[in-house]
């Protein structure tokens, strides 16, 4: 097993370039630590990122995909772990912002030996870093790895932990909607509204039932047929389109992506007939611009990571003792969040995306001060 550190590698030519300088000169980074993690024996290679711990440890999944290459990983990481900062900031956590990636395909290469591997990675950062499930990863695989090491969460409640984070991920993601409903429309209900909701897996399918629940007209789409069907066989009324690009097409008054990021790209926007965008999806402004470009065309964007703030809520309370209703009550407080994000997005006449950053960023900035303030209270005087 070993260890290598980014800021122990030297920028070179080309496309570990363009990541180092991601990481040193460019808005999407400044990361306090990124770990490249090998173990030849399993196969497993992972980025695990930190970017800050200005709140307390880094919190946030682990993600398992068959990435392009290397650099793409690395940069997902980057981006995903720079997302957790300020999604842990604004769901008011004592956790800063952590991500970690591992490349391959799941279904190929996930093993015991290999999540074992990972558990000691992330036991060498001593508690710098709590991992949790992501997109590729499962309560089942955060059994396993917490057995190399004790800063895991998102495990299964006979071995202690928390269950499934994506039930109060999307439990969030509706208090969200109903907050840009009630900003939109005057009322926080999606009652009459058209929701097209793109990705029905672990947190979309959830989603779904929160919003029939609430009278909500419901329109999906997902990549996997089995996980449409699965819908639709438990809601006759829900209807389906056949992807995403068809979905933004839709008239609808709400588009929720609950897929991948990126889901937000001009293409996108120039097409899309809702007035409101909430879903769960991480990174789904494409580029920077965007959120301008959905202000200007009317659209209420809803910052995903303010949203999609319930499960980290969850997997965070199982550090506590796992509490499913003293976790749910403070995942419903995103609607309250979410609604000051839009009050102070109309104050400042900025996006609401911008007005989220700005909040989390104050919330940061304040902790450091405060840490800052007390390393000097306790540095000794000499003696004279």
């Amino acid at each position: 097993m070993g260890v290598t550190t980014v800021t122990d590698v030297r920028p070179t030519s080309g496309a570990e370039d363009g990541v180092l300088r991601t990481l040193f000169r460019s808005d999407q980074g400044g990361h306090e630590q990124v770990v490249l993690c090998q173990d030849a024996e399993s196969g497993l290679k992972a980025v695990i990122a930190l970017h800050s711990t200005a709140l307390g440890p880094a919190l946030g999944g682990t993600r398992f995909h068959p990435y392009e290459s290397d650099e793409d990983a690395v940069r997902d990481a980057l981006n995903l772990s720079r997302g957790m900062s300020y999604k842990n900031a604004l769901a008011g956590l004592d956790h800063g912002g952590g991500k970690a990636v591992i490349i391959g395909d799941p279904d190929l290469i996930k093993s015991e030996q290999l999540l074992l591997a990972y558990g000691r990675f992330v036991a060498s950062l001593g508690g710098r870093y709590v991992t949790a499930c992501d997109v590729g990863t499962y309560v089942q695989d955060m059994d396993v790895v917490a057995r190399t090491n004790r800063w895991t969460t998102g495990r299964s409640p006979e071995q202690g932990g928390a269950g499934d984070s994506s039930v109060l991920t999307a439990f969030g993601v509706f208090q969200g909607m109903r907050a840009a409903a009630r900003t939109q429309w005057g009322a926080p209900t999606l009652r009459g509204r058209r929701v097209g909701v793109a990705g029905v897996g672990k947190v979309g399918h959830h989603l779904v039932e929160h919003l029939v629940q609430d009278g909500a007209e419901v329109v999906i789409t997902d990549v996997r047929a089995a996980a449409v069907e699965r819908i639709l066989a438990r809601h006759p009324r829900v209807t389906a389109v056949a992807d995403a690009a068809a979905l933004v097409r839709t008239p609808l008054d709400v588009y929720a992506p609950c897929a991948l990021g990126g889901a937000l790209d001009d293409e996108t926007v120039a097409v899309l007939t809702a007035s409101v965008v909430c879903g769960a999806a991480n990174n789904q402004l494409a580029h920077p611009g965007v959120e301008k470009d959905l202000a200007d065309r009317g659209v209420l964007y809803a910052p995903d990571y303010v949203v999609n703030a319930g499960g980290v809520i969850q997997v965070a309370d199982e550090l506590l003792g796992f509490d499913f209703d003293r976790a749910k009550a403070k995942a419903t407080k995103i609607y309250d969040t979410t609604l000051a994000i839009f009050d102070r997005a109309r104050t400042d006449g900025i996006p609401p995306a911008v007005a989220a950053d700005r909040l989390a960023e104050q919330r940061m900035a304040e902790a450091r001060d405060r840490a800052a303030r007390e390393a000097v209270s306790t540095v000794p005087t000499p003696a004279r």
